[in-house]
């Protein structure tokens, strides 16, 4: 039987949050960001295995305390780029025997800390078994406008048919594997450009827009008001 393996890669910097640290590491109640986004894996009925993927000379994560340490890995095999680090750990994972060809690999942001179980249950039910995997994604709400070059309106875009990505990342572990094989992966935003690459049109699966990732300095604010909630 097949199992899910959540992967969080967790080497970047985060240069635009500014916090003089890597924004996983920004304390919020008393937790790092990487810990609240771990134990949401850690205490999800579903998820058989949990893998941190850090960068080499990362000497700040400590294992988060679990009832089943069993379920939980560390891998410091980091990349340059997170579609790098994505790559290195999940050869890490099958190299090891952890993950099989077969096995649905869900791939999230180390900083999106406030995914909702309902959110995280919706995407393995609809694309747990489908082929092509699939992502958490919300119908884009806000009108868009293109910029020229002097940052004047150009266009205003429709937003029909348009939706703002989120993680997880759902896809089986060979279908990843060959999409992130590329030399070069400098033009991979995310698991499932890599996957559209390749030919393959993932699922959309709605997503919450309470799945705030922690970009910039003014996310910190929402995202202690969203976790209080929890």
């Amino acid at each position: 039987m097949s199992r899910h393996i959540a992967l969080i890669p967790a080497a970047g910097v985060g240069a635009r949050f500014g916090a003089g640290k890597p924004k996983q590491y920004v304390e919020i109640n008393g937790k790092t960001v990487l810990r609240h986004t771990v134990n949401i894996f850690l205490n999800h009925p579903q998820i058989d295995y949990t893998a941190v993927i850090l960068a080499p000379d990362d000497t700040v994560f400590q294992t988060a305390s679990t009832d089943s340490p069993a379920k939980l890995g560390v891998f410091r095999v980091g990349g340059q780029t997170r579609a790098e680090t994505v790559r290195n750990g999940l050869r890490e994972l099958v190299s090891q025997g952890i993950a099989a060809a077969d096995d649905s690999i869900l791939v999230h942001d180390a900083a999106r800390c406030c995914l909702p179980a309902a959110a995280l249950s919706r995407l393995i039910e609809q694309a747990g078994a489908a082929e092509q995997g699939g992502i958490l994604a919300v119908p884009v709400a806000d009108t868009l406008k293109r910029a020229d070059d002097a940052n004047r309106i150009a266009a205003t875009v429709s937003r029909a048919a348009l939706w703002q990505a989120q993680t997880p990342q759902l896809f089986q572990t060979a279908l990843l594997q060959r999409a992130l094989s590329a030399a070069d992966l400098g033009g991979i935003t995310d698991e499932a450009s890599a996957v559209e690459a390749i030919g393959i049109r993932p699922l959309l699966v709605e997503g919450d827009t309470r799945n705030l990732k922690l970009t910039l300095p003014q996310d910190e604010h929402l995202v202690r008001l969203l976790l209080q909630a929890v």
